[in-house]
This record gives structure tokens, sequence and C-alpha cells, in this order.
């Protein structure tokens, strides 16, 4: 999801976690089914790292070494790589939607303003939410979409239908990876919001199944698609900051209101992962872009990554001021950093600065910069100092350098949508890939690497900052230069 689960943002944008759709009594049946029997697990270091439930309580560590030995082990090839693997070209693409509340429920309406594109199928417990997203796809003209509402499950049937080309999932966290795997399982190309899973092992599954299955499973990570982002990753291709040397991003959003808020959410899904997980629960929107401007996965790969967390203090503080005696809040015990920083190191030597903070209050950032030998972009204002365009230790004015513009953003200059219109762009790059039978931006191996720092941050918090293995997913082809997210205009 391109995460901000808020409304308003910086941006100006609509809801975009992806993850809200209430049960009309205010209690999530998600929650119940997925979230209480994990909270209650105590789950450690080694149900995050290697699938293996291990109690551990939240205060135990584990040795870095014996850590490192378990995150960075490759299970056995099981398909050909799904590296430069095009779509099949098809003229109309067929989209099946699973989750219609807050993201998905407005991410449909750029699936229905793109050319060739057919929502066919709609699926959420919820059934107002899925009966008014029916309606936006008949006020479209288009035919009206197949409804799944018959409890948490009915999502495997659309799943089933032979006129899906491509599923996206809009869902809590909770159920991304079994409806990524579902999908693929049943010949699907499939699209998941931010973090596409929570485990080292089901990211590796993940992997495997899109190489077995050969079909694409990708992080729809929206952040690399902003029109600053895209600037900068062209920037960097074309040698303006000399041989990179550092970057940083992250997702620092103030989301406490957000959190204990019984109409925004569904239930308290988001909340209670802040009783389980000390590390950073959403490193996708920081990562994927600065891993797109060093070409991470494609001559370059990120090796091992070393988290420190502070205490967390803000969502009880939060609590103690705002919510009445008796709320089931009340029984949460947050172990969730309300400030995690990790240092991500590549192959080449580069260094990597993530940072996750919703707990505290703060001005919006994604921080987003990127340092070489011979300049430095920084976001949040946005600011840029290069050589020789920059002299005497002052900041010069990003505006100037819009020749770099991508042709994507040269192409729709005022994109609909939320984000600043980077939730378009993204919809409309994926469909023309599929449209027009090209390989994809991003692929399987982005996903997992972009999403490795979730359960890797807590077990090198838990573990005193010692470095953690990332696994290398691409099993040794990060090594090969390929095209990504700088991508050339089709010429039709």
């Amino acid at each position: 999801m391109h995460d901000e689960n808020v409304t308003p943002n910086p941006e100006g944008t609509t809801p975009d976690d992806g993850t809200e759709n209430r049960a009309g009594d205010g209690h999530s049946r998600r929650t119940v089914l997925r979230t209480a029997g994990l909270a209650g697990a105590g789950l450690g270091v080694g149900a995050f790292a290697s699938g293996t439930a291990h109690a551990d309580a939240p205060d135990s560590a584990a040795t870095g070494a014996a850590a490192t030995t378990d995150t960075a082990k490759a299970p056995a090839r099981k398909g050909d790589t799904m590296i430069g693997v095009p779509f099949q070209r098809r003229s109309t693409v067929r989209v099946g939607i699973i989750g219609l509340g807050n993201r998905g429920g407005s991410m449909i309406d750029l699936f229905l303003a793109i050319p060739g594109v057919r929502v066919v199928a709609l699926c959420d417990p919820v059934k107002d939410k899925t009966a008014a997203a029916a309606k936006k796809v008949t006020a479209a003209g288009q035919p009206a979409p197949a409804t799944y509402t018959k409890g948490e499950s009915d999502y495997e049937n659309l799943c089933k239908r032979g006129d899906i080309d491509f599923v996206y999932v809009a869902t809590p966290w909770d159920f991304h990876f079994a409806m990524a795997k579902t999908a693929m399982l049943n010949g699907k190309h499939v699209g998941v919001e931010c973090p596409i899973a929570l485990r080292l092992d089901e990211l590796w599954e993940l992997v495997d199944l899109s190489e077995r299955t050969r079909r694409h499973c990708m992080q729809l990570e929206n952040c690399c698609y902003g029109k600053n982002e895209m600037r900068v990753l062209r920037m960097a291709h074309a040698g303006k900051f000399g041989d990179l040397l550092h970057g940083a991003g992250a997702y620092n959003h103030d989301l406490r209101g957000l959190m204990f808020d019984p109409e925004y959410y569904e239930g308290p899904w988001r909340r209670l992962w802040h009783t389980r997980l000390r590390g950073d629960l959403y490193p996708n929107h920081g990562f994927g872009p600065v891993a797109n401007y060093m070409d991470v996965n494609r001559g370059d790969r990120a090796t091992h990554i070393s988290s420190f967390g502070t205490p967390s203090l803000g969502l009880a503080e939060y609590r103690k001021e705002h919510m009445p005696a008796g709320d089931p809040s009340w029984k949460e015990t947050y172990i969730e950093s309300d400030r995690t920083i990790s240092l991500v190191q590549t192959a080449k030597g580069r260094v990597i600065r993530l940072e996750h903070d919703v707990s505290t209050p703060h001005p919006y950032s994604r921080i987003n910069s990127l340092g070489g030998t011979r300049g430095v972009f920084e976001d949040y204002p946005e600011r840029i100092y290069i050589e020789p365009d920059h002299t005497n230790d002052e900041w010069g004015d990003f505006a100037k350098y819009a020749d770099f513009d991508h042709w994507l953003w040269k192409e729709h200059a005022n994109p609909p949508g939320g984000h600043g219109g980077m939730d378009y762009i993204m919809i409309f790059r994926l469909m023309q890939t599929m449209q027009l039978g090209l390989v994809p931006d991003f692929d399987v191996y982005d996903a997992a690497t972009w999403t490795a720092p979730v359960p890797l941050s807590h077990l090198s918090i838990k573990a005193k900052g010692a470095p953690q293995a990332i696994p290398d997913f691409t099993r040794g082809l990060w090594k090969k230069e390929r095209p990504g997210m700088d991508s050339e205009k089709p010429k039709a």
C-alpha cells in the first residue's frame, strides 16, 4: 500500500492503507481470526526469521551470529527466475480487487480511469463497501462485477475465476501473504499493498511460488513513482550525484489518533502489531526509492541490516490521555519501538538509513535523500547541492532540474488520485506493462528485499543491534545489471 493510512496527509491524499474494511459493529472479524492468536503467542525471533514459532519473551535476545546464519540461508530454487520475464500481451486487463476499505475503495477509481482495464470481481466481507465499489464500476460504464462477501475466505473463490488476469490486494497486513499465494496458485498475477508479507519464510515462499507458477508477485510501492523520487532516480542514473555513497528513507508519520480511532481502522489490527514486533513495521516507502537509486538487485544488493529502537512509550502515553477507562486498548502491552533506526549495507559498500516512527508527534517525512561524490539531495523540504552547479555550501533549487522528470510525469503532468498522483502513475504503468507485454518495473525479488527489514530489524533490535544478513532473494542474479523503474517510454 502506499501506506499513509491517513486523511489527509501532506500530499493532500486520500486514506491509503488499503486495509480499512470495518464491520458494522466496529469490531474486526479479521482481528478475531488472525491477530488475537498471534499477539497471545508472544512470537519472537524464530517466528519472524525462520517461520518456526518459538515463544520468546519480548526481552529475550538472540545472538547475532545465530540470527545471521538463519536469515541468510536460501532454500533450493524450485523454478526459473522471474527476472526479465514479460507479461503476456493483452488488449484488456481484467482485474479482481480484494479489500475495499479506505485504500481499495479509492484505488478502484484509478483502475477504472485507465483505458483497457476492466474490474470484473470484487471481494470484501463488509457488504456495503462491496456494494459501493460495484456501483463505481457500473457508473464507469462497465458490466456489473461479480461480488464475494461470504466471509473471510471468499477471496479464494475470486481467485479461482477464469476471467481475471491480475489480483489487487488491499487488506490488513495479516492477510497479504495468504492472498498473494492463493492468487498465484490460481494462475493470476498479483499486486499487494505494503508490506507483502511479515516473515522471512513467507517472503521466500512468495519468491518460489512466483518462479514456479510463472506469475509475477509485486509489492505495489507507490512512493517509487513519486515525482521527486523519479526525478532523483533519473539524475542518479545520469551521474549527477557522481558515485553513489549513501541514502536515507523513512516512514515517520504520526498515526496515534488513527490507531486509536475505532472508526478508521477495522478494529485495532494495526495497533496490535505494536504489541508483537519491535522493529520497522513499514520499511517499504523509505527503502524502495533508495534501492532504486542504487540499483539494488540490478548490480548491487542489500547484504546486512543493523537496527536500534527507542523505548515504547508513545502509544501508552496517548492512551492515558485520550482513552477512557475500560477501553479494550488498556489490555494491550506495547513493545514496538517508538522510533526504529536501521542501517543497511550494500555489496558495493553503500549505506542506507531507514527510520520508522508512527507513535510520537512530528511532521510527516519520508526523508528521501541521496548522496554521492558530487553532491546530495534531501527531501522534506526538497533541496539539492551538487557540483559544479552549486557553490559556497548553499542549497540549490531542485525545481531547476525538471528536465530530468521521468517520461511518466511529463506525459501525466496532473494525474488524478491520492498521494500527489503517484498512485495513478503506479497503476497506469503497471497496467501498461501488462497491455503491451512488457517486463514489469519491479518484481518479486524487489518485493521481498524491500520487506525483509520488517522481521530483520526486529531480530537486530533483540540482538542489541547485531547485523542481520539480508537474504539474496535473486540467488546471485543481482550481479547482472538490468532495467528497473527508470524505464523508457514505449513506442506503442
